[in-house]
């Protein structure tokens, strides 16, 4: 068995949480702990202290979760980076995911389209994401659909972070952020446009200063 679990969790040791594998590295952390039987501690919070007059099952059970809590932790710290590990070092496992999950929440939402049962393109894919985004984003939206911006799914998901940023701070960046991304998709003016055709009632108007014989 311990040789079974050591070999699993190289899974997790040759690609590292980084910050753009979230969805990787959670499903591989997923099949490490349901082999070792312990996805509860990711899956439920930690559970009230049953105290030293309660049962010995339950004491048992609550002993098993601390213990099974530990290990699962120290095992998600060891495959973070560095600066991942600095954020979650106080925090235990059930914390970390829940804290992690809302850090990747555009990766989450993508990877809950993709349980709908039919592969997405990239065009179908942002259509769902941007459906599903919080109603803070609807200007984000709204400029996005307007200035008809090209854009791959990975790249979407990056203008969303940092408006998501902007958004936080109360600032209008994520406006410009939209337009700024439309250079270079210019659009070639026929000539003539803008200038406005003469009106046919203007043709009918006399002139000013018309002497009185003219008239």
């Amino acid at each position: 068995m311990a040789n079974n679990n050591l070999s699993l969790r190289s899974l997790l040791e040759k690609e590292k949480l980084n910050g753009i594998n979230f969805l990787d590295w959670f499903r591989n952390l997923r099949i490490v702990l349901k082999q070792e039987r312990k996805e509860h501690v990711i899956e439920k919070p930690v559970p009230k202290d049953p105290g030293a007059d309660a049962p010995t099952a339950d004491k048992d059970i609550f002993k098993k979760y601390i213990d099974d809590m530990v290990d699962v932790g120290c095992l998600m710290l060891a495959t973070m980076t560095p600066e991942l590990q600095k954020q979650h070092e106080d925090m235990v496992a059930y914390g970390m995911i829940q804290n992690l999950k809302e850090i990747y929440e555009e990766q989450a939402r993508q990877e809950s389209v993709g349980k709908t049962g039919f592969p997405l393109n990239d065009e179908l894919a942002i259509d769902v994401v941007l459906q599903l985004l919080q109603d803070s984003f609807n200007q984000f939206v709204l400029n996005f659909n307007m200035n008809e911006i090209n854009k791959t799914l990975p790249q979407l998901l990056g203008m969303l972070r940092t408006a998501e940023s902007n958004i936080k701070r109360g600032g209008s960046k994520s406006i410009l952020m939209v337009r700024e991304a439309k250079k270079g998709k210019k659009v070639a003016k026929s000539k003539g446009v803008g200038k406005s055709k003469p009106k046919e009632n203007d043709a009918l108007k006399p002139e000013k200063g018309i002497s009185k014989d003219r008239k």
